[in-house]
């Protein structure tokens, strides 16, 4: 989505705060009665035209907020906040790395913790501004976040919003995701979760076709064990809402799409909560995929699809029209209060009809969580956990540098760190790779070469300048949100513009002192004449680590109390476009590593440490399981090398005998621990049986045999080599029948 930058505040009327503060006290309001009563009862006194604007007012500008109904005392909502990494667009919040970023630490842990963290700023910045009878734009508590769409292809425009390319990965991560940002209370919700984009969206956004008209064609194979398991895991744990996306898939828009959004959101996956339409996603509908033929008819197929809420940036929306498709017995009245229930049912949780007392996430103030200490330091531990080292000839960690050049358009420019839907940090807590390691250099000289990430435009001289008779150079070179973006997909995967002649020139004037390489992208670039010049001694893959990339890269140079690397590629690097199918094609075939046939430049899970890693004793338990059994993984890892530092222990299975088309390999588990230099410690992981899910005409689990592979990376080496940790084998069976998976949730 994308929004207006109209800031529209919703203050409470003169005339409206009489009528609020002298209402009637309703049942609805009552917190001892049970959920469903009080809903009963807040149902029961809505009129159509009360429910319509309630459906109709879920968007920005003018589409906002959900208006007050004061004769029941019921105040504005505002459903349009952006939650991703950090509450965005209101006001001063703690940035943490963008999304992909955060996969790539593959730390559930770090997951909950980021998320917890925004919620709390979420909250305590709803709470001052409710206080203050404010409702705006972003002053919500109902999140837009996480995107957990499949990285398929790498030059999509939104890769960098996603958890990457493995569905297990992707759901394990928007669980984590989803109970941090909605916290830990029993009773009350601290910010509600919304999981996006339903169901297969994974580009284009702009080339070679628009999104808004794009029809995704995708096999069920695909959509059950590809597109969708995420989202089954977003849904059970808990999340409040789901997004639609803009696309069609496999000829109806999914914003009308009822198999998707009711047959398999509500029926088969259990969801409760309400659906949200992507910005302007209805009127597409029609102008843009021509499925209906008026705004009216629009209206009638995504109430009877199941959007509960229309997102919009205009004043005169399409559920404006649901009074009118009542009348017109188009829809019927049981139809919009099913949809309306969830709406207030998550206000409900959310404390609005409580006493403030009672709810624990009333007392968090805004000057007491945004941007504290604690959110400070954990956007520092966030950044230095999402790096995923590339190469290193041993340069890294050093102590100090005498001389230091820092070159590139990213090398001090803050606004080119953060990526899409960035909150917006003051500049007191920004640093910019030059202002992290100029405190470590005796001396520093810095040259941008580049006007902007495009580098249409180069100054050769000026990072020659910098760089002759340094003793240390730092290339920062990438993207940006100009060359990838929401709306914005790549064209190649070439380097934008010069950058690549001036790291060329960077490491020829160097005169064969240590290089780095830190690139700030989301999905991959052809780097390929770094990795092959042993003149470059250091590659970083640092994604876009918003506010605390300064620090960050200093405490990764000089392993600063152990921030030793251990981030892992969330995605396939593909050795060049040709071993990438178009991105119009929607077919899994020879896409990620999952299905991937030929050898990738860098596989998925790769990142080097500073240490190394020995694994040893592999037990797989049991042996001998049936369909609906987990399996656990016991493996010995030993830290053989001279420096401490994180893990990231990667299971993976193999079918043996599977009767239909499979993942060549999946992961099944995985976890990040730390380990001190020359110590050993025992890793107990568990398989859960939906990984072994295979697609007949549903999803099933069938016997037979199975690998099991424990390592710190795939099974086998990609073009970048082996790592330095061995992988182990082991295996187990599973007997009994083919088992309907359905038959299995836990």
């Amino acid at each position: 989505m994308k929004y207006s930058t109209m800031m529209v505040v919703f203050v409470l009327l003169v005339g409206i705060l009489p009528a609020l503060v002298s209402c009637e006290y309703f049942p609805f309001m009552n917190d001892s009665l049970p959920w469903d009563e009080r809903l009963d009862d807040l149902m029961s006194r809505l009129t159509l035209d009360d429910m319509t604007l309630q459906m109709a007012r879920g968007g920005s500008g003018p589409n906002g907020p959900a208006p007050p109904i004061p004769r029941l005392g019921i105040g504005p909502y505002d459903w349009d906040t952006e939650c991703l990494r950090g509450d965005v667009k209101a006001g001063n919040a703690t940035s943490y790395p963008q999304a992909l970023g955060l996969a790539a630490s593959f730390s559930t842990q770090l997951l909950h913790d980021v998320a917890q963290a925004t919620g709390q700023e979420v909250r305590a910045k709803h709470n001052n501004l409710t206080q203050h009878g404010i409702y705006k734009t972003h002053g919500g508590l109902s999140c837009f976040s996480p995107v957990i769409n499949i990285m398929r292809h790498p030059l999509w425009g939104r890769n960098q919003e996603t958890y990457g390319e493995d569905p297990f990965l992707s759901g394990e991560l928007a669980r984590a995701f989803v109970t941090g940002l909605q916290g830990n209370n029993s009773r009350y919700v601290l910010a509600n979760a919304g999981c996006k984009h339903f169901a297969a969206y994974a580009g284009p956004e702009n080339y070679p076709v628009s999104r808004f008209s794009f029809n995704a064609v995708v096999s069920d194979r695909d959509l059950f064990m590809t597109f969708l398991p995420q989202f089954h895991e977003c849904v059970k744990a808990g999340s409040y809402s789901i997004m639609c996306s803009y696309n069609s898939i496999n000829g109806v828009p999914a914003c009308a799409n009822t198999r998707f959004l009711r047959d398999i959101l509500r029926k088969q996956f259990g969801f409760k909560g309400y659906v949200v339409s992507d910005e302007l996603a209805l009127e597409f509908i029609r102008f843009a995929h021509n499925y209906t033929n008026s705004t009216l008819e629009s209206a009638v197929v995504a109430v009877k699809a199941g959007v509960n809420l229309d997102l919009s940036s205009f004043k005169q929306v399409v559920y404006l029209y649901i009074t009118e498709a009542v009348e017109k017995d188009l829809i019927s009245l049981g139809d919009v209060f099913a949809l309306v229930r969830p709406l207030f049912y998550t206000r409900m949780r959310l404390g609005e009809f409580d006493p403030p007392a009672r709810n624990p996430y009333t007392k968090l103030r805004a000057e007491d969580v945004v941007e504290s200490i604690a959110h400070q330091n954990l956007a520092i531990e966030a950044a230095v956990k999402s790096f995923v080292l590339l190469k290193n000839n041993g340069v890294l960690p050093l102590k100090s540098i005498g001389k230091l050049a820092v070159v590139g358009p990213f090398g001090n420019d803050s606004s080119q760190l953060f990526g899409d839907y960035a909150p917006d940090s003051l500049p007191r807590y920004i640093t910019t790779p030059l202002q992290g390691l100029e405190s470590i250099a005796d001396m520093t000289s810095f040259a941008a070469g580049c006007d902007n990430p495009k580098c249409t435009g180069y100054n050769q001289s000026s990072v020659v300048n910098a760089v002759s008779g340094a003793d240390f150079v730092v290339v920062c070179l990438g993207s940006g949100t100009s060359i990838e973006s929401e709306g914005r997909d790549r064209r190649n995967l070439a380097l934008p513009g010069h950058q690549l002649q001036l790291l060329q020139d960077a490491v020829k004037n160097a005169s064969g002192k240590p290089v780095v390489l830190l690139l700030f992208t989301a999905g991959p670039f052809d780097i390929s004449w770094a990795v092959n010049n042993p003149d470059v001694s250091v590659i970083v893959q640092c994604f876009l680590p918003a506010q605390a990339t300064g620090v960050a890269i200093r405490h990764m140079f000089t392993n600063y109390q152990g921030t030793n690397p251990a981030g892992r590629l969330p995605y396939t690097w593909p050795a060049s476009m040709d071993q990438v199918p178009p991105m119009t094609n929607y077919s899994m075939v020879n896409r990620t590593y999952r299905y991937f046939s030929g050898t990738p430049f860098y596989q998925f899970g790769y990142g080097l440490s500073y240490t190394k890693f020995q694994y040893s004793q592999l037990v797989v338990k049991p042996d001998h399981i049936m369909p609906c059994d987990d399996v656990f993984v016991n493996v010995t890892l030993k830290n053989v090398g001279a420096y401490s530092g994180d893990e990231v222990v990667q299971v993976y299975i193999k079918w043996s005998n599977a009767t239909v088309p499979v993942p060549k390999i999946q992961l099944a588990a995985f976890e990040r621990i730390n380990t001190a230099s020359l110590k050993t410690v025992s890793v107990v992981l568990y398989i859960p049986a939906r990984v072994r899910a295979v697609y007949t005409d549903r999803l099933v689990l069938q016997p037979g045999a199975f690998t099991v592979f424990a390592g710190g990376q795939q099974p086998s080496p990609s073009i970048g080599g082996w790592l330095s940790s061995n992988v182990m084998t082991g295996s187990f069976q599973v007997d009994g029948s083919e088992t309907d998976l359905a038959k299995c949730q836990k």
